[in-house]
């Protein structure tokens, strides 16, 4: 029996949501991310997660979504997708040796309303040189990952402590979705 459906089309979001056992389908939305002006990090990833959520569930016939947004910041800013190997040589470089935080939300929309969370990872990388950063974008790991890197691939060389959720750095706090899930009525480890 299908549960919700997960707003995403990310891979890693599917592999996480599966691990605690929900069914669900996968139909991905397509939003404008730009950050709004003056908008905070944790404004920023919230305001997808629930828009995410709320395109879903538009299109659904009143399956629960579950919208998820990731994002890098340090020193305040938001640091996204890279756009190209300039871009995320210079990320890694800002990341380099420092504290970063990693937010993402959750939201889950449903005929009663959306329920939304921020988790808040701290993440420390060792310091990188300027070749290590190179040679990671040519894996093409990086590219499609808020920050330019991917801690559960190889990324995780660089990171020296998390404090806080490992799969929210991944891109789906675990813990957290099978609370919101909970809390909405929904079961989690349904096999």
């Amino acid at each position: 029996m299908l549960t919700l459906v997960l707003a995403s089309a990310s891979p890693r979001r599917r592999e996480l949501l599966a691990q605690i056992g929900v069914t669900f389908s996968v139909a991905p939305v397509d939003i404008d991310e730009t950050p709004l002006a003056d908008e905070s990090a944790r404004d920023y990833v919230l305001r997808l997660a629930q828009e995410k959520a709320l395109a879903g569930f538009q299109c659904t016939e009143g399956l629960p979504v579950l919208g998820s947004d990731t994002t890098v910041t340090v020193d305040g800013q938001i640091l996204g997708k890279p756009l190209d190997r300039a871009d995320a040589t210079s990320m890694l470089q800002r990341l380099s040796g420092r504290t970063h935080q990693v937010m993402t939300a959750i939201a889950l929309a449903t005929v009663n309303g959306v329920y939304a969370r921020v988790v808040t990872t701290q993440v420390t990388f060792r310091v990188l040189s300027m070749e290590e950063c190179e040679r990671y974008w040519d894996t093409e790991e990086p590219c499609d990952k808020a920050g330019g890197y991917g801690i559960q691939g190889l990324g995780a060389v660089f990171v020296t402590n998390i404090q806080g959720s490992y799969t929210g750095v991944v891109g789906l706090p675990l813990c957290e979705t099978a609370e919101l899930l909970t809390r909405a009525g929904l079961q989690v480890w349904q096999k």
